[in-house]
């Protein structure tokens, strides 16, 4: 049943936020959400679970493909809830790889670009301060009894709670991380434009949030274990910020451990934006030109018809 639901502040003092102000707002709130359910249930794997007596032992985490579902299903419960929280007045971007590629092939504003990443950023950062709190005693737990290098008493494993880091295959190189981020957000930001092309076969009913969770989830089960899968500048950067302010160190900011990688923190910045581009592109070449050149080309029904009636010689 349809209510009316009256304002909380004044309309008078809303009007500001009638424009930007209203869509970073958004996009604030819809990323804050984002990292509040997708570093939680990475905290949930990561931490709570093995320090609240639920894992092998105190510090047992990946013992089976199942922990890394759990951390691909919270991340792709995290976009779609993000999605749908923001989605009415911003688009719910809530990824400045998104609102790159929306900029230079959607007609999205160049103006709000700048803006929008900042309130992803913010959002991003508050999100991950939220999650500390409530796991901050099993986060200490974790690394008390963790063995191994430790930066100001932190672990390597609690700080992938909130951000990103290559697989030791690697061996600290770049170019397999970058061509992954590259990679893996093409085909982000390819699905999603997919999706919502009203042109193409687009989910109805609003359904739309949902589809996109089950894109992030794809990748996450295809691409996550190179590094991360932060396909998101604000995803990596926001929380990153956080635990280096936090006590995590180098191991944030720059993003080194010794011995496996350095200077990390730029990597799941620069791929993420290559790879929207690319992404948003490679679907217009091959999808979204084809179907301006249908609309075109298409011949009106006559009336009464539901398609025209081919002409034959008598």
């Amino acid at each position: 049943m349809a209510v009316e639901i009256p304002s909380l502040i004044k309309p008078s003092r809303l009007r500001a936020r009638g424009g930007l102000l209203g869509e970073c707002l958004a996009e604030f709130l819809g990323t804050f959400v984002l990292i509040c359910f997708g570093c939680g249930a990475v905290a949930m794997a990561v931490a709570a679970l093995p320090g609240s007596g639920r894992a092998a032992t105190p510090t047992t985490i990946f013992l089976a493909a199942g922990d890394w579902l759990l951390i691909t299903w919270g991340w792709a419960m995290a976009v779609v809830f993000g999605v749908y929280v923001a989605g009415g007045v911003s688009g719910a971007h809530i990824n400045p790889a998104v609102t790159l590629a929306m900029a230079v092939r959607r007609g999205f504003p160049w103006a709000k670009v700048l803006p929008y990443w900042f309130a992803q950023l913010v959002g991003a950062f508050t999100g991950a301060a939220v999650v500390y709190l409530v796991y901050r005693q099993a986060i200490g737990a974790y690394d008390a009894a963790a063995s191994g290098p430790k930066v100001n008493g932190r672990t390597n494993a609690t700080f992938s709670i909130f951000a990103t880091f290559p697989a030791e295959y690697f061996h600290g190189g770049i170019w397999g991380p970058l061509t992954d981020q590259i990679v893996g957000t093409a085909l982000l930001v390819m699905c999603v434009v997919a999706v919502i092309d009203l042109r193409n076969q687009a989910v109805r009913a609003n359904l739309g949030p949902l589809i996109i969770g089950f894109v992030v989830a794809a990748v996450g089960m295809s691409f996550g274990a190179n590094a991360g899968y932060a396909i998101n500048p604000a995803r990596d950067f926001g929380p990153r910020l956080f635990t280096w302010a936090a006590g995590w160190g180098s191991l944030a900011l720059p993003g080194s451990v010794s011995g496996v990688y350095r200077d990390y923190w730029w990597i799941p910045i620069v791929g993420p934006l290559i790879g929207s581009v690319i992404g948003i592109l490679v679907y217009d070449l091959f999808i979204g030109d084809v179907l301006v050149l249908r609309a075109q080309n298409e011949v009106p029904p006559e009336t009464g018809r539901t398609r025209p009636v081919e002409q034959t010689e008598e």
